[in-house]
């Protein structure tokens, strides 16, 4: 596990306690105190019935009640346990759940402690029956001086999980996801490595008097089918605000895609809702490089906001790492998609022989059906370390989401190499800026059909600015990359002004590249 991953958790101890509460054992009996390996068998609690409804009708239910937090209490040493000591306990291989089952899932348990305190219950369904996972020591290897809990405390229950399957090669479970922490889960592809998160739910993200933060409270996890390629799991949410019912249907490999059904139960008016949340990670790159000595060309767990507009555009948007908190808002009708994407897949773009940048998933929400009117926001947050996430981009639908309220949302999240829906127009690759006088000079690069198939000289590029002159406009072939590179001078605005800046190449009336979009900060 990353130590961005615990960085990203401290961020939501001032809330967690105010948020969430595991309520299940309101509809069946917890798993006695007891000794007996969940990895194994489930817990001594007989099953109850369970169908497609259940989580949801438990959300609804809950929304009527006053919230109740969590209890973050930790017995014995876990409850002063560093971020090496967290990392010394690892889950046994050996005892996952369906180990040997001949199935084409495992499931691997996470443990509570540092910065994971707040217990989830996890269920395993089968034949309609759901019956939940007992804890037991057993289960984990404590290393380094950690010492296991006492048997007595069978009932501390669990942080999270994380799902295997044989994605890149058919002898070994490889982890595809993990759902930890909040409402925070991620996935890979096949040959990729962990980077941007999701989320289920962002409440006031961005928010001066503070973002709430909802936990996934419980989960339910459906046998798979025996020689299939996808599992069934199930979530709850909770917070001060709403409770939401979560399905998800995950197809791991060499696009690991998740099928996403949400039910939103608000508890009060919700007018700062992010629907589809991503998060991730920007330090610096050719185009943002302010106050970087490092030796790697570029850091970052995604280069750029893309969106599908309702229009018919697709927006390219370079992330930065601002020297102060940025808000983009891209309003929309029937958005079809945005993500936060890693286009640039060669080693030479980032130089990291560990963290290989260039293997880390790009991230694409795909809505199904009509989500109405809205906007996709992104918010860039500074930093000085690539240990923190520093991006999200969401979707806020216009209207509030009313209290007493019932609001569904079904999307697909694609994690993989590029965006999974094709486009013949031209796509801009690298962006870079560097300083003329008191100008500055942009240098963009392209590749596509659209022009390496066409005559250079009937293209033209349109280049605006929202504030100051854009002067020096050049489009030229680029052998090197088999494309086009376009570059222009800004003439920025006087004193501390931004400029949001656009381009796009034209064949007379015919559109033939994305939308570069760039804000530009004094």
């Amino acid at each position: 596990m990353r130590r961005r991953s615990f960085v990203q958790a401290a961020a939501l101890l001032p809330v967690a306690g105010a948020l969430g509460y595991p309520f299940w054992q309101n509809v069946i009996e917890r798993a006695e105190a007891q000794d007996r390996p969940a990895g194994d068998r489930q817990g001594a609690a007989p099953p109850v019935p369970f169908d497609a409804y259940s989580v949801r009708q438990l959300a609804r239910e809950r929304a009527q009640k006053p919230f109740r937090a969590p209890d973050q209490k930790l017995p014995g040493q876990l409850e002063k346990l560093s971020y090496d000591d967290y990392r010394n306990i690892r889950f046994n291989g050996e005892r996952a759940v369906w180990r040997g089952e001949d199935l084409p899932f495992q499931v691997q348990l996470m443990h509570r402690g540092f910065l994971f305190r707040e217990k989830v219950d996890i269920y395993l369904v089968a034949d309609g029956q759901a019956r939940p996972l007992a804890y037991s020591p057993d289960l984990f290897r404590f290393e380094h001086g950690v010492a296991a809990p006492d048997p007595k405390d069978a009932a501390l229950g669990f942080s999270g999980f994380r799902l295997h399957a044989p994605m890149n090669s058919p002898d070994y479970f490889d982890e595809v996801a993990a759902f930890q922490g909040a409402s925070y889960f991620r996935a890979v592809a096949k040959g990729q490595v962990y980077g941007s998160s999701a989320r289920g739910l962002s409440l006031k993200t961005g928010d001066p008097a503070g973002e709430e933060f909802p936990l996934f409270v419980a989960y339910w996890i459906e046998r798979p089918r025996q020689g299939g390629d996808s599992i069934v799991l199930h979530a709850l949410l909770d917070s001060q605000s709403a409770t939401a019912a979560f399905r998800f249907t995950i197809r791991p490999g060499q696009s690991t895609n998740m099928a996403i059904e949400m039910t939103l139960f608000p508890r009060v008016d919700i007018d700062q809702a992010g629907i589809g949340t991503l998060t991730s990670m920007f330090f610096f790159g050719p185009n943002d490089r302010d106050g970087v000595d490092d030796f790697r060309p570029m850091v970052c767990d995604a280069e750029a906001l893309a969106i599908s507009n309702g229009r018919g555009e697709r927006l390219w948007r370079p992330l930065q790492n601002p020297s102060r908190l940025e808000f983009s808002v891209f309003v929309d009708t029937n958005m079809r998609g945005f993500g936060l994407m890693q286009r640039q897949r060669s080693f030479f773009d980032y130089q990291d022989l560990e963290a290989r940048y260039e293997k880390r998933p790009s991230v694409w929400v795909e809505p199904i059906g009509d989500w109405g009117q809205g906007a996709v926001h992104l918010i860039e947050i500074p930093t000085r370390e690539e240990i923190h996430d520093n991006i999200v981009a969401f979707w806020r639908p216009k209207d509030p989401l009313r209290k007493g309220g019932e609001y569904s949302y079904t999307y697909r999240l694609h994690w993989g190499w590029d965006n999974p829906d094709p486009t013949r127009l031209a796509r801009f690759g690298t962006t870079r800026t560097g300083r003329v006088g008191d100008s500055r000079l942009f240098v963009v690069d392209l590749v596509g059909e659209t022009i390496a198939a066409g005559d250079m000289k009937a293209l033209r590029a349109e280049v605006s600015t929202s504030a100051g002159t854009v002067r020096d406009v050049v489009l030229q072939p680029n052998a090197e990359i088999g494309g086009a590179r376009l570059s222009f001078v800004l003439d920025p605005p006087q004193g501390e002004g931004t400029a949001e800046l656009r381009a796009q190449l034209m064949r007379d009336a015919q559109v033939v590249s994305e939308v570069w979009v760039y804000r530009w900060r004094a």
